[in-house]
């Protein structure tokens, strides 16, 4: 049974998320380069945003430092109007009418 929080443990399981999401952006970007219709591209797109938000809160948490969660806040704010946005444009043809 472990009683303490191992720091360097933490360290390499932030390092290895950090990885792994970042190797989910590139997957996700050959989506949006080769996707077979325009709805998979903004699946993909929204999928990026959502890594660069988990990326931003990981690497707050690596360095110690408040100010990329903020930042993480900011651009989920963005990813969520954009994929509104995009997605009522292939509905509807406009965005505002």
């Amino acid at each position: 049974m472990v009683t303490e929080a191992d720091p360097a443990f933490f360290t390499i399981a932030i390092d290895a998320a950090l990885v792994l999401v970042s190797g989910l952006c590139v997957l996700c970007s050959y989506r949006v380069i080769r996707g077979p219709t325009t709805p998979d591209r903004v699946v993909a797109l929204d999928a990026i945003a959502t890594n660069v938000v988990a990326i931003a809160v990981l690497f707050a948490l690596r360095t110690g430092r408040g100010l990329f969660v903020t930042v993480s806040l900011v651009l989920a704010i963005i990813g969520f109007v954009a994929t509104v946005a995009v997605a009522k444009f292939v509905d509807a043809g406009e965005v505002i009418e």
